[in-house]
């Protein structure tokens, strides 16, 4: 192993680049507002409620799990609304690669390696990077907890039970807990038991013990099979799409993930490392956003690789890496200063569907339902899909992709809410028994039209 390396301006320069491509290009994505909806909801009651209550559709026996995430993410809304949504992934992001070269300097890599790296990994899953979801909590603790096996893989000491509190803390933030179960399990079972098989043994129940630490206890175990049971899961749909060469991002993702691998693998892994990095692939190849987490685990050791085969370190006078430091924080200003594009219908298009409805719920697409639950508004369906019935997810799935097996949820409907362009708008315009009453550059409201009409 070679030494540390004095110099990490190139690295921090590209962890400031990260942060600042963040700050300009962020957006709120699906699957965030439902968490500060939700959020909202418990601290108004002070209680967690049963089911999801801005859903009409069956949901009581839903296991809320992620509370300490609802709460954190309303109060991000509280702060400053969208503003305060991408404020937490500027945050959740620059820690994530901080952890990350941190991660690079500690297997020995290069400063200029380590760069490179950084920012290959940045584009490489961009769309995790900039876009707010409930997978920002997991983008640093996944970090973290990689961070820590690698310190002990390389000097085995007490602090592997920090696993522990920390499976705890992710329990409670988000599901990809069971990432970071899974890389401390290959860690614990195929390295640590051969030299401390009792330590290895007790660290990993109390982990797995960990998950269950949460509001919901015993039915954690139900929240998360539910997770990986749900119809989308199952259908590979929306966020659990495969990887595919028909999406742009998917492309650039193998583009840049190929070359990584092939330095990591040169680097020298573990026998545990070559058995988390296979099932990445795995996980990878079935739902294509699992592959922040593949990106994540072969950084240090291909920014070792590619400094010890390919790029030396380079010498960068303080002049030029000031010049250099203005790009990364005009891009953090412009990033502060913008206003939050808008995803999904604007106030004006989410009120005048409250108005149409009448006080029925709202049968509303991805993101816009998410925003209409924020809003207080009462929806059919939103997310965490996984907390309604499989019949009902599979109804809410069919109606997205346009099918005529979802035209059932129309049937109840008043006011729907749809994507322009979307495949549901596109049908309900060739639907006679509704009319188009309202739009904007992002959505459009369809009415049912009276029967007498």
């Amino acid at each position: 192993m070679e030494p540390r390396p004095q110099s990490s301006r190139l690295t921090w320069l590209a962890v400031a680049l990260g942060a600042g491509g963040c700050a300009l290009l962020g957006s709120v994505g699906a699957d965030a507002r439902w968490l500060a909806a939700l959020g909202r909801t418990i601290v108004s009651q002070g209680s967690i409620p049963a089911g999801v209550p801005y859903a009409a559709a069956p949901s009581v026996d839903w296991a809320n799990v992620p509370v300490l995430g609802e709460l954190v993410f309303h109060a991000l809304q509280v702060v400053g609304g969208d503003r305060g949504l991408l404020l937490g992934q500027l945050v959740a992001v620059t820690v994530a690669l901080t952890l990350l070269a941190l991660g690079m300097r500690a297997l020995g890599a290069r400063d200029a390696a380590s760069a490179t790296v950084l920012l290959l990994v940045f584009f490489a899953a961009v769309p995790s990077f900039i876009i707010v979801r409930a997978q920002l909590f997991s983008l640093v603790l996944f970090c973290a907890a990689l961070l820590l096996l690698r310190a002990e893989s390389r000097e085995p000491s007490r602090r592997v039970w920090l696993l522990v509190p920390l499976i705890a803390l992710w329990a409670n933030l988000h599901g990809a807990v069971l990432v970071g179960l899974a890389i401390a399990a290959a860690y614990l079972v195929i390295e640590r038991s051969r030299r401390q098989p009792v330590v290895a043994v007790s660290v990993l129940a109390a982990c797995c013990g960990s998950l269950f630490v949460t509001p919901a206890l015993a039915a954690s175990g139900g929240y998360y099979l539910g997770v990986l049971r749900s119809e989308a899961a199952q259908r590979g749909e929306g966020m659990w799409a495969p990887l595919t060469v028909h999406k742009p991002f998917d492309v650039l993702f193998i583009v840049l993930a190929l070359p990584l691998l092939v330095l990591a693998f040169r680097s020298g892994l573990k026998v545990w490392e070559l058995v988390c990095i296979a099932a990445f692939i795995g996980l990878t190849l079935h739902a294509g956003r699992n592959g922040i987490w593949l990106l994540c685990f072969i950084a240090a050791p291909a920014a070792y690789g590619l400094g010890r085969r390919l790029l030396p370190d380079l010498s960068v006078s303080p002049r030029a890496l000031a010049l250099c430091a203005w790009v990364p924080a005009a891009f953090l200003v412009l990033g502060v200063v913008q206003t939050p594009h808008q995803d999904g219908a604007g106030k004006r298009v989410r009120s005048e569907a409250a108005r149409l409805a009448a006080g029925k719920p709202i049968l509303a697409d991805g993101i816009d339902a998410e925003q209409l639950a924020l809003d207080g508004r009462r929806v059919w369906i939103a997310n965490p899909l996984d907390a309604f019935s499989r019949r009902d997810q599979r109804l809410y799935l069919e109606w997205l992709d346009a099918s005529p097996a979802g035209d059932a949820l129309l049937r109840g409907a008043t006011a729907v809410v749809v994507t322009r362009g979307s495949k549901p708008q596109q049908r309900l315009e060739r639907d006679r028994s509704f009319r188009r009453a309202a739009l904007d550059a992002k959505a459009a409201i369809y009415v049912r039209v009276p029967s007498n009409e």
